[in-house]
């Protein structure tokens, strides 16, 4: 860790990175539609004209969303960007787990509403603040490191009430609410650990470059970039919406 920091050290060009990021969603006001990943319209019409259990149909729709959650993917991406141990990712995995089930469960069950845009914000911004943990920013600028297991517990929390927006958005019926919430859940879990598989895969395969430490900077400042565009797009959309 002492080398990659002692390579990051000088390159504050993450800064203009960072800025021009949030230029370009605030100032100019770019279509970023292409970063919402809400509830379509097929999935919530078919949701509300069924009732009871319906097991495979919230499987799917959990797996659905975390597959092509890119926020809740790309935080779980910069988690396990260090991480070489299977044993060691394992329990970063739970902890983000079991973090976003206790959300999902008790948002959706005590109807917590908490706006979307602030929670997604927030989730936007859990990838920004893992970028600068993996680039050794914290250590840098504030002289110690941020413990990584509670980081990734807490903002498991909040990707949990970003996952429990999305249910009340399909505005369930009470019938059977609780059995489709736990499948829902379960296609959240396979959904991770599909996308997991595939990162470890990538993952093991470019760690073996000479060139990984370089390149590793570079990711995490892009990672980071979007973990801006995310913010930007749903702060702006807090104040038009």
């Amino acid at each position: 860790m002492k080398k990659l920091i002692q390579y990051f050290v000088g390159h504050e060009r993450l800064v203009i990175y960072m800025s021009f990021a949030i230029v370009l969603v605030s100032v100019f006001g770019i279509n970023l539609e292409v970063f919402a990943h809400g509830v379509t319209e097929g999935d919530k019409g078919y949701i509300q004209e069924t009732t009871g259990v319906m097991p495979i149909p919230f499987i799917y729709l959990g797996a659905k969303h975390m597959m092509t959650g890119y926020d809740h993917l790309l935080f779980l991406f910069g988690v396990i960007f260090f991480l070489y141990r299977l044993k060691t990712v394992m329990i970063y995995v739970t902890l983000f787990a079991v973090g976003h089930v206790i959300t999902l469960l008790s948002g959706v069950l005590l109807d917590i509403s908490i706006n979307v845009y602030v929670i997604d914000a927030i989730i936007g911004f859990s990838v920004v603040y893992k970028a600068l943990d993996n680039i050794g920013a914290f250590q840098r600028w504030f002289g110690f490191e941020p413990n990584t297991k509670a980081a990734t517990f807490i903002f498991g929390l909040f990707h949990g009430f970003g996952l429990a927006a999305k249910i009340l958005d399909y505005e369930l019926p009470a019938d059977g609410l609780l059995q489709n919430l736990i499948f829902f859940n379960i296609g959240v879990e396979i959904g991770q650990i599909l996308a997991l598989i595939g990162i470890l895969i990538a993952m093991s395969y470019w760690r073996k470059s000479k060139r990984f430490l370089h390149h590793a900077y570079t990711a995490n400042v892009v990672m980071m970039m979007f973990g801006f565009l995310l913010m930007g797009y749903q702060i702006t959309g807090y104040f038009v919406a």
